[in-house]
Parts: C-alpha cells; sequence; structure tokens
C-alpha cells in the first residue's frame, strides 16, 4: 500500500509586508509529489518558484495553506521543530555550493552528519566514502574545495544533500553556475542518484532542456500554478552516471 505523498502543498499562498504595504507572491499552491519523484520546477524570474522551494524547505513559513511532509504538517512548526525536520528528512542544493574550504572533500560531504553526532558521523562515513567515489571523486577524498572545478564542487554538494538519506532533496538552480557540459554532468548525476536511492528531488531550473527529463513539470507564473505536466524522464531513462566515472575535470 503506497505511503502518503513524500511531500504535499495544500493551498499554499505567501503575502510579504512591509508595513502596511502588502505583497503576493503565492496564490493558492496545491500539489502532492510521490517517493521517488523528480520534479522540475520552472517560470520566469519573479514568478515566485525560489520562494514555493522556501516554503517546502521549511525555511520559510507560508501565509496560509500547509505544508506536509510524509503526511505531517510541518510548515507551522516552532523554528527547533522546523530545523529538526530539515535535519532528519531533507537535503538541500544550492546554486553556489557552500562548501567550507578548510575542510577535505569527504569532511565536507559528512557535515550534515557531523551535526548529528560523531557516532553517526562514523557510521556514516563508509556509505559517503562510496556515493564520492560512485560519482567520481573517489581520488579527491582529501583534497580542499579549492582544488576542484566548479563542476567537481557541486557535485560534492549533490552528495552532502544524501549525506542524512533524506526524503526529499529540494535543488535551487543547482546547475545554474555551471557551464553547459558541466550542467549537464550534475543534472544527470542528481538525475541517477534519485533513481538509485528512490529519494524524491524537486529542482528549481531555468533550463527547460533538464525540466522535459524529469518526471513531472511544475511551471509558475505570478505566484500560480500555471500547468502540470508529466516529463519525459522515464522515457528517456539511461545509466548517465558514466560521465562522471570519466576522470574529467568537469
Amino acid at each position: 500500500m503506497r505511503g502518503p505523498p513524500v511531500i504535499e502543498l495544500r493551498g499554499v499562498g505567501k503575502v510579504y509586508r512591509t508595513g502596511e504595504v502588502e505583497t503576493p507572491v503565492l496564490f493558492d499552491i496545491s500539489f502532492p509529489v510521490q517517493r521517488g519523484e523528480f520534479v522540475a520546477i520552472v517560470g520566469g524570474s519573479g514568478s515566485g518558484k525560489t520562494t514555493l522551494l522556501n516554503i517546502m524547505g521549511l525555511l520559510d513559513r507560508p501565509t496560509s495553506g500547509q505544508v506536509l511532509i510524509e503526511g505531517e504538517e510541518a510548515s507551522h512548526l516552532d523554528e527547533l521543530g522546523r530545523a529538526q525536520v530539515r535535519r532528519e528528512r531533507l537535503g538541500f542544493i544550492f546554486q553556489f555550493h557552500y562548501l567550507l574550504p578548510e575542510f577535505t572533500v569527504l569532511e565536507n560531504a559528512l557535515m550534515p552528519c557531523r551535526m548529528k553526532g560523531s557516532d553517526f558521523e562514523a557510521a556514516q562515513e563508509a556509505r559517503m566514502r562510496q556515493l564520492l567515489h560512485t560519482v567520481g571523486l573517489g581520488d579527491k577524498l582529501r583534497n580542499r574545495p579549492g582544488q576542484l572545478s566548479g563542476g567537481q564542487q557541486q557535485r560534492v554538494a549533490v552528495v552532502r544533500s544524501l549525506a542524512n538519506s533524506p526524503a526529499l532533496v529540494l535543488a535551487d538552480e543547482p546547475t545554474g553556475n555551471l557551464d553547459s557540459r558541466s550542467g549537464r554532468v550534475v543534472f544527470d548525476l542528481m538525475r541517477s542518484l534519485s533513481r538509485e536511492s528512490g529519494t524524491t528531488f524537486i529542482m528549481v531550473t531555468h533550463d527547460d532542456d533538464f525540466a522535459l527529463e524529469a518526471d513531472r513539470v511544475i511551471r509558475i507564473k505570478d505566484g500560480h500554478i500555471q500547468h502540470l505536466a508529466t516529463g519525459a524522464g522515464v522515457a528517456k531513462a539511461t545509466n548517465p552516471l558514466r560521465l562522471a566515472a570519466s576522470n574529467s575535470p568537469v
């Protein structure tokens, strides 16, 4: 029997208030995302897609509506409760990798585990080493981020997002700072890791080519869902990890 959606939005709206001025950003957003789905959110600049991602990631609160994570309402928890959900159930990838320059590749990938204690970090180290090897960075574990290319740094960020075995990874323009070749490698890695681990990915992207390879596309315009469409991702399923397994500096 299928369980509840990994995440479900019910009537989510967002209004920013500055003094007496109100600026509506999102209007009555509702949709579920099931376990293992790879979903792309697209829309023009200012459409509300990053605000939506922040609300899904419990980094911001909706003005109205609910966000349910694995069937449990989470958006209106206090800050401590939302932080716990983020730490235990969510992973994040941003446009910039945000790796810590003084730590090695392996240490950066393990950073979310370190926040849960040294015993948990030690228990996850072998898995994270294997993931870094899988994405073509097995020979870079002791390197510092400054010794990597931009694409390699973002691969570390992708692996880091999986450190706590999250139910859901939220990615905000994860290829936006990369050239087209590096962006393709990083996107293919996320797509393959999603398939192999069964982890749900929701990605905000400006790249329609990537969006069309997702399982589902949600297009937002002026804070409204313009349409939800099935992507071509399932039909195009391959094994793109072959790109990352090379010694390419991408």
